[in-house]
């Protein structure tokens, strides 16, 4: 079942965050911030999976005009203004769940929430050394296009000493696919 995300779900998210991608990868006051950046027009765009009451993934997305342009963003290449671009910032999958397009269904609720909220795109930095590279592959089906690769996005320096890829240990050296969806 896939609902949106509410603050009841946040210890679950932070915990699976922490599986898949690393310790450190996301606290309380983050997740927080990202809720209500996600929240626009009274519609959310963060969604949880759920098997059996238990969450097993999630997405969580800004919307458009509600997250601020980095260092990692090529706007000069997406042919759509940045405001007008939500940021599709997390889709996390249970090891046990993958390989059943769940990843590619999170991505639709979200995608049909940030429409509805008044987005034309949406960018998303993909790990690429996510296993099988699912994340580039989830999101190339669904029409994402290649604008940029980023070496080294995950890196301690840009995420805090905090973080410790679950690749890489505490020197990550992971590539960020910067992916452009237009609706």
């Amino acid at each position: 079942m896939i609902r949106q995300l509410t603050p009841a779900d946040f210890d679950a998210v932070i915990a699976l965050g922490e599986i898949v991608h690393g310790s450190g990868y996301m606290d309380i006051e983050e997740l927080t911030a990202i809720y209500h950046k996600g929240i626009k027009n009274g519609i959310n765009a963060n969604f949880v999976a759920l098997e059996n009451d238990q969450l097993i993934g999630f997405r969580l997305t800004y919307a458009a005009g509600q997250w601020p342009q980095d260092q990692w963003c090529t706007v000069d290449k997406w042919g759509v203004k940045f405001e007008d671009v939500c940021y599709f910032k997390s889709n996390t999958i249970a090891e046990s769940a993958r390989g059943q397009g769940l990843g590619g269904k999170l991505l639709a609720a979200s995608k049909a929430a940030v429409i509805a909220q008044g987005a034309k795109a949406g960018v998303s930095h993909l790990w690429q050394q996510s296993p099988n590279n699912a994340a580039v592959r989830y999101f190339t089906k669904a029409g994402g296009k290649l604008i940029k690769q980023h070496p080294q996005r995950w890196h301690q320096r840009y995420m805090g000493d905090d973080y410790i890829c679950v690749l890489c240990g505490e020197d990550c050296h992971c590539v960020a696919c910067e992916m452009l969806l237009l609706f």
